[in-house]
């Protein structure tokens, strides 16, 4: 998907306040927008349109949000935003465990809303092996699986370099502290988040990445997980 002007996002929530405020600022920035104000429509409008993102209310009157999610994966792999009144991190953590990419809490502002739509619309496929990544001092070469920081090589663990690249195939998004545990770890740790925390901490430390300004690379959502931030650069052959 490049640009706004041919995206086409579904938005699923009961309320018509709300659908009618995120419809008019969608289409405002250019998306076509449809509505669903019931889960069983949303999965309906899902399989029949292929929207290229959803954004989903988790209180619908039917079916709840999640089961949405649920149902909705085997068919389509666009990218979903979450809304919710609630803010609690468990609720967060199940929605993205459960397969949203992002999630917002209500009240929200328009400029944040468009934002994250933003970054959700941005091509996603991972990192290709002939692939040169950089982003700040770093260049990640994932043909010869080397790091430069500065030029200089930096010397990682396998495993260190192995969450590097997981990040990186999954920029932009947020990625909770099970996913990652569970993709790199095993499914017996996923609830080990000390390993991630070590890990984590020696990337930074390697890497030399200030995450404590805005401008972070890799960036920390407490409780929940981490998201890298960057951008991709070209093939090397080209």
């Amino acid at each position: 998907m490049s640009g706004t002007a041919k995206a086409n996002i579904l938005v699923v929530d009961d309320e018509d306040q709300m659908r009618r405020l995120l419809s008019i600022t969608l289409r405002e920035a250019g998306y076509r927008v449809r509505e669903a104000e019931t889960g069983r429509t949303a999965l309906g409008e899902i399989a029949l349109r292929s929207p290229d993102v959803i954004i989903l209310d988790l209180g619908l009157p039917d079916v709840s949000g999640m089961d949405v999610l649920r149902a909705m994966r085997p068919l389509c792999a666009a990218p979903v935003l979450i809304l919710s009144v609630f803010a609690e991190e468990s609720g967060k953590i199940a929605a993205l465990d459960g397969g949203a990419n992002d999630f917002l809490t209500k009240p929200f502002g328009s400029g944040e809303l468009l934002a994250r739509l933003r970054v959700l619309l941005r091509r996603a496929e991972p990192a290709s092996p002939d692939m040169i990544f950089r982003f700040g001092k770093i260049e990640v070469d994932f043909f010869l699986n080397r790091v430069f920081r500065d030029g200089q090589p930096v010397q990682l663990t396998a495993k260190e370099n192995a969450l590097l690249h997981f990040l990186i195939a999954h920029r932009d998004r947020l990625l909770t502290h099970g996913e990652i545990l569970r993709q790199l770890w095993g499914p017996e740790a996923e609830n080990q988040t000390n390993y991630l925390r070590v890990y984590m901490k020696r990337l930074r430390d390697k890497l030399g990445d200030d995450v404590d300004t805005e401008g972070g690379h890799f960036q920390t959502e407490a409780g929940i997980g981490y998201r890298f931030v960057g951008e991709l650069d070209v093939p090397r052959d080209s």
